[in-house]
């Protein structure tokens, strides 16, 4: 069964509501006074009067739902009230799709029930409109009246139903409206083709999409934006990829909307030229002003490392849309740009955009990497402001927070005073910041509720192990990792990778698989020596296997992230950033001796690993050795 959204209060009839004065801007002219100074009597439209002021009415209609003027169209409303047209379903049809179009779902209802004539544009009309303004459970509704009372859906109708299921990720009953499309033969129209695709992907449905894509008889840009939105969601990169460069060869003409997708599928792979090319491509078609593409170019840059770039396209598009602030807003915050963060918020603020619970994860996050817990208090508070329920996300933030910053008792408070039970994220915030401070007894304690949820992810087992082998207890460790193996579940192995050229370099700890190996681990040995000479000693704590000390030293030398970096010094010219991509955690010890590598070759090192960007330049981090 559809869930329904919070009980509405019944509408009352639009005669009531449309009582503004025709005196205020008039553009229409209303029924004259007898000299008696009674209303001229109003009888019903005769055919040929009414097709030709209906059509003029239609017209005034579609211009003020082009510039969205909220109150002439209430003053045109009031007219079609007054002289009886509210009878004509293409008039009806203009009305809602009014109100669709100026965010007024509830009253393209109030519209559609007080016509007495509900032709199929009526009803095309008033399930689009809730459609297209958020209110899916509403557009199945009535979805499913128009069928119970013997009307057949079109090619208008078919999309905004599959929409509505793809908002409300409710793939069973996307299938219900598949099985009607194919009885009715819509199946091979290009537009309800392309609207299954997008629902299928949309719900993570790949193989469903794709058998839909492939049977199609016709493509559009739809139907291709679809289909490569899927594999950039499921992570396909590549598939995306190929996918996109298909539809370019068959001579499409690609939207935002593929755009943003390509563009997100280069940020996650952090392939920053070919991201740079296909902004040239956005750049050239002006795409490169939508909202929807600014936002992935933001995140294209700050997870490639460039900062800088991010804040170009930030401040190049005139109008932004909320992705836009909050894409900013998690760059800020990754990148360690924290007051910058916080004068964005304020910006946002400001300019009248209504922040939602993404901007506010965005804002504890940069408050979480910086220690900043009085504020990260403030903004917490600051979301019942605007009537947000903080989720469990928002909950596991502020844990993460108070945890980092070694406030374990507290932290440990917030998550008893949840209103629901906390979920692996929460007690996983929780185990990080007992690491941090070597709390092993609050971690085993955090890691007995954990077994209480049932499976949990291999991470979470990995992070228990790591807990209990930093403390010395490798026989708990060895149980924690037993689990996992009789669980069948492998622990993600950790890797680096560097973009040089138009190839991508991944490397393994240990990897001796490169063509340049030997290269690599030549300059590994020179870099050893000159930082032992400046200072650096190993730390081996890292280390969490119960080995010999010069194994341990063996073994942290050649974390996949060192062998990148060397990689990076004998690849990349001088004066260009060196910028390495991690899977994992960047440890301790390699974090340390970064830092002396940065300074020894006095080159600039930025380094992503799964959770924040370290840039180091001259022996420092931007982190403040606070991550």
């Amino acid at each position: 069964m559809l869930q329904h959204g919070p009980k509405r209060p019944l509408y009352v009839p639009l005669q009531n509501i449309l009582t503004k004065s025709q005196h205020q801007n008039p553009i229409i002219k209303t029924q004259s006074l007898s000299q008696e100074g009674t209303k001229t009597p109003q009888n019903p439209p005769n055919r040929f009067c009414s097709e030709k002021k209906y059509g003029h009415i239609c017209d005034l209609l579609l211009s003020q739902t082009r510039s969205r003027s909220l109150l002439k169209g209430q003053q045109i409303h009031a007219h079609i009230i007054k002289s009886g047209l509210q009878v004509i379903p293409l008039v009806c049809h203009y009305l809602i799709n009014f109100y669709s179009k100026t965010q007024l779902p509830l009253l393209s209802r109030q519209v559609f029930e007080e016509s007495e004539r509900k032709s199929s544009t009526t009803w095309s009309s008033v399930i689009s409109s809730f459609a297209q303004n958020e209110e899916p459970v509403l557009a199945i509704q009535y979805f499913c009246r128009m069928i119970g009372e013997n009307l057949c859906p079109d090619d208008h109708i078919f999309p905004s139903a599959t929409k509505a299921c793809a908002i409300l990720g409710r793939c069973d009953v996307g299938k219900s409206v598949h099985c009607l499309v194919i009885k009715t033969g819509y199946d091979v129209d290009v537009f309800v083709g392309s609207s299954l695709v997008d629902m299928y992907a949309k719900c993570g449905d790949i193989k469903e999409a794709r058998n839909v894509f492939d049977e199609m008889p016709q493509r559009n840009v739809v139907s291709w934006s679809g289909m490569i939105y899927g594999y950039t969601q499921l992570g396909e990169h590549e598939e995306a990829m190929r996918l996109f460069k298909e539809a370019l060869l068959e001579g499409l003409d690609v939207n935002d909307f593929t755009l943003s997708s390509v563009i997100r599928v280069c940020g996650s792979a952090t392939l920053l030229e070919l991201g740079k090319q296909i902004h040239g491509l956005c750049f050239k078609t002006s795409y490169d002003l939508s909202g929807f593409v600014g936002s992935s170019l933001i995140s294209l840059y700050s997870k490639c490392g460039l900062i800088e770039g991010a804040y170009r396209v930030f401040d190049e598009v005139p109008i932004k849309n909320l992705g836009m602030w909050n894409a900013m807003l998690i760059a800020c915050a990754q990148h360690a740009h924290t007051k910058e963060a916080f004068d964005l918020f304020k910006k946002m603020e400001n300019a009248g955009i209504r922040p939602n619970f993404i901007t506010f994860l965005c804002v504890l996050y940069a408050c979480s990497h910086a220690g900043l817990v009085e504020d990260g208090k403030k903004y917490f508070a600051l979301m019942r402001k605007y009537e947000i329920e903080p989720g469990t996300q928002h909950y596991a933030s502020m844990v993460d927070l108070l945890g980092r910053a070694g406030k374990l008792q507290e932290a440990l408070s917030v998550i008893k005073g949840m209103p629901t039970e906390p979920t692996e994220s929460v007690w996983g915030a929780f185990i990080t910041g007992c690491r941090i401070h070597g709390n092993t007894d609050l971690a085993a304690f955090a890691a007995d509720k954990v077994f209480e949820l049932g499976a949990v992810s291999s991470g979470l087992h990995v992070m228990l192990s790591n807990a209990y082998a930093a403390a010395g207890r490798y026989e708990d460790a060895a149980k924690a990792r037993k689990m996992l193996r009789d669980r069948g579940v492998k622990k993600e192995t950790g890797l680096s990778w560097i973009e040089e050229g138009n190839r991508v370099h991944k490397f393994a700890a240990g990897d001796r698989f490169h063509v340049r190996m030997k290269e690599i681990y030549q300059k590994l040995e020179d870099l050893g020596e000159e930082m032992e000479r400046a200072g650096y000693v190993a730390d081996t704590s890292f280390v969490l296997r119960e080995v010999g000390s010069e194994e341990k030293n063996q073994t942290i030398r050649y974390h996949s992230e060192r062998l990148a970096i060397a990689f990076g010094l004998i690849s990349i010219p001088l004066g260009r950033p060196i910028r390495i991509m991690k899977n994992l955690r960047v440890c301790g010890d390699c974090h340390n001796a970064i830092k002396f590598i940065s300074k020894l070759s006095g080159r600039v090192i930025i380094v992503r690993d799964n959770n924040r960007f370290h840039r180091f330049e001259d022996g420092k981090c931007s982190c403040a050795d606070y991550w």
